[in-house]
């Protein structure tokens, strides 16, 4: 049996009588690609912004690494492993890409006010420990002749893949990337599916929400399906391709109740 790191039980999540997500299970193994798909408005985004905090469920549970998952604040998610990024690209742009990956370690520090104050020795230590963090996650992002640029001046691939770096800062057990290739050309999007490959394979789990099918059924060993809030599929990205209420959602027709 898959070692699981992320579980959802019964995920239900309303907005006045709206139902964004409507009793949504799923799992996730451990240093897995798993990805979260579906049309337009399935709820995908839902689920990500009340895994990390932005939304709080109404019903079900989370449960994370062996324990439950209840977080108030986004950041309290980051603290116990879980890092994001967005749909649109939020970097400080008049920062510099090194100081935007410097940002994202900082949840990991343990100076207080005194110390950045005063500049203690362990203060200063830290500071550079962070410093060289950064500068590895540069590097393995392919972006260390940037370091010192400022980040608004990267080409839109390049963006993209210094919001991940900033989330790996963090040192994630899990990343989710919400649509990571959006607006991507063929190569950008192709340097991306090797950075997430490199990332599941060196024990970091990636759940990715994305519409690009063609890096979906490339990259992820796991999928979920939603559709108006529910999960209609799920499984291999084989089994998923040939469900026909996948089929069905897709490319239209009558909805219909479907529990898989």
């Amino acid at each position: 049996m898959a070692d699981m790191l992320f579980t959802a039980e019964g995920v239900t999540k309303r907005f006045g009588g709206v139902t964004a997500l409507d009793k949504v299970s799923m799992e996730i193994p451990r240093a897995s690609i798993f990805g979260l798909i579906g049309p337009n408005g399935a709820g995908k985004t839902t689920f990500f912004n009340t895994l990390t905090g932005l939304y709080q469920v109404d019903e079900g549970k989370f449960t994370f690494d062996g324990k439950p998952l209840n977080v108030k604040a986004p950041h309290e998610v980051a603290v116990v492993g879980i890092a994001r990024t967005f749909q649109n690209i939020r970097l400080f742009g008049e920062m510099s890409v090194l100081e935007n990956v410097m940002v994202g370690r900082h949840v990991r520090t343990k100076a207080g006010a005194f110390g950045a104050i005063f500049q203690t020795p362990a203060t200063r230590r830290e500071e550079a420990e962070i410093t060289q963090r950064a500068h590895e996650l540069l590097d393995y992002i392919g972006l260390s002749k940037r370091a010192g640029d400022k980040s608004r001046t990267l080409a839109y691939g390049e963006q993209r893949r210094l919001e991940i770096a900033r989330a790996l800062a963090t040192d994630p057990k899990m990343i989710a990337l919400d649509e990571p290739a959006a607006g991507m050309n063929a190569t950008e999007t192709i340097a991306l599916r090797e950075l997430i490959e490199r990332i599941a394979n060196d024990g970091t789990t990636v759940m990715l929400i994305e519409h690009d099918m063609r890096l979906v059924m490339k990259v992820c060993q796991h999928l979920a399906v939603l559709d108006y809030g529910r999960k209609i599929a799920g499984g291999t990205p084989a089994e998923v391709q040939r469900d026909p209420a996948v089929i069905k959602a897709y490319l239209g027709g009558a909805h219909t109740e479907v529990t898989k």
